[in-house]
């Protein structure tokens, strides 16, 4: 159990340490592309107000406020170190003129090719390869500025490059650091947890011998004095006392993290068809109709005392609290896995949390009528189907019916 917390602590914080970095990264990287179109734009938009020509800084061609607030990257050198070329059309779309004296690996097929393109887009700006372009009008003709943008975009690229190998350095150091301090953090939890389990055997063994000795004394005091109804209440309620303190003994060896098990290949139909004979009177006596439809051959690999024991209690369970007279159906079917389920009739299903049936002493009569139940069955069972890698769950069977569902692994 503290294994599995522990495993469980490294899972959540690991994700979340993840997805917290691949957020930001994705933060940076949508305002790093979204500043880079935005000053391509702005050169764009500087060299068409020029007609094709990126007009200078000075008094008479002043920057406008969106150049104004990048000082860094619009210097009085960019008019130099922009790469563009422009063409001029007609209505119809014809290249009337071209401007290619800003660029020098673009002539004049490549710069038609690009227009055709930036045409078909259907759109006022866009990107086409390492060009930003932008279509405008100027009286009867229109243009499209054509701006180089690989020198920017390698530069963006590489920046987002350098941020996510810190990124993935910095996960690489936090989770590292998760792994180290989960020990530390479940250490508390751990020996918690140990005295209580150290704390329930050592009552289940103190509890042993009182009991051995109330139920022998109650032996020895009827053979004397007779039968009578408060010897057989003695006998009684130190039967149900032993009960626990097995089923408590039994639940804390299932709860260690290397509890021994005796592993071996055996038919788990077999053990469906045992038990199912074994409950049959008592159901017959009860006037409850117990069904069984089992395949054949179902193998599994696993404790077969224990998985006895699970079915056992899952029967028991349908037995004890199915409504009179009903029905008890159990299926065990196999494909690529070992399907058992349990289900029977049972009227309160509705008013039952079906969430909290595997919690320890917990009853669906809150009364919590006496009787030969402690709440402790579901939870023995569900540690044993944990153990064999399975897992169990509890369902609505039907409008007055519940069911339970055992999953475990085949051979």
């Amino acid at each position: 159990m503290i294994y599995t917390l522990r495993k469980k602590m490294i899972w959540i914080c690991g994700i979340s340490v993840v997805l917290v970095f691949a957020l930001i990264f994705c933060v940076i990287a949508g305002l790093s592309y979204r500043q880079l179109n935005r000053n391509m734009d702005m050169m764009a938009d500087r060299i068409s107000d020029g007609n094709g020509v990126f007009l200078p800084f000075d008094k008479d061609h002043p920057k406008p406020p969106g150049m104004e607030r990048n000082p860094g990257f619009f210097t009085a050198e960019t008019p130099f170190s922009t790469r563009s070329f422009t063409a001029w059309l007609n209505r119809s779309g014809d290249i009337l003129e071209l401007n290619l004296s800003s660029v020098s690996s673009v002539d004049a097929a490549d710069a038609a090719r690009f227009v055709q393109k930036a045409l078909a887009e259907e759109g006022q700006r866009g990107w086409l390869g390492e060009y930003r372009y932008k279509v405008f009008s100027a009286g009867n003709r229109r243009g499209i500025v054509f701006v180089d943008g690989s020198m920017n975009r390698a530069t963006t690229r590489n920046m987002l490059f350098i941020a996510a190998a810190v990124m993935l350095g910095c996960m690489a150091v936090i989770l590292a650091v998760i792994v180290v301090v989960s020990k530390r953090v479940v250490r508390p939890i751990a020996e918690s947890y140990e005295k209580q389990k150290q704390f329930v055997t050592d009552a289940a063994h103190e509890l042993k011998t009182p009991l051995t000795l109330i139920l022998t004394n109650a032996d020895i005091v009827e053979s004397e004095l007779g039968k009578n109804e408060w010897l057989e209440d003695i006998r009684c309620e130190g039967y149900r006392m032993s009960s626990l303190v097995t089923q408590l003994t039994a639940l804390s060896r299932l709860d260690e993290e290397n509890a021994p098990m005796e592993w071996e290949n055996f038919c788990f139909s077999d053990v469906c068809s045992d038990t199912v004979s074994e409950f049959l009177p008592l159901a017959q006596e009860k006037g409850i109709a117990l069904n069984a439809d089992i395949a054949q051959d179902l193998q599994t690999q696993g404790d077969e005392g224990a998985i006895r024991r699970l079915v056992t209690i899952l029967l028991d369970n349908a037995v004890k609290y199915c409504d009179c007279p009903g029905q008890i159906c159990l299926t065990a079917q196999g494909k690529r896995l070992i399907e058992l389920r349990i289900e029977n009739t049972y009227a309160q299903v509705d008013q039952t949390q079906l969430d909290r049936l595997f919690d320890r002493f917990y009853r669906a009569d809150k009364a919590r009528t006496p009787g030969n139940s402690f709440g402790i069955g579901l939870s023995l069972a569900q540690a044993i189907a944990q153990k064999h890698r399975g897992e169990i769950k509890a369902y609505r069977a039907g409008e007055n019916s519940i069911g339970f569902k055992v999953t475990l692994q085949k051979r």
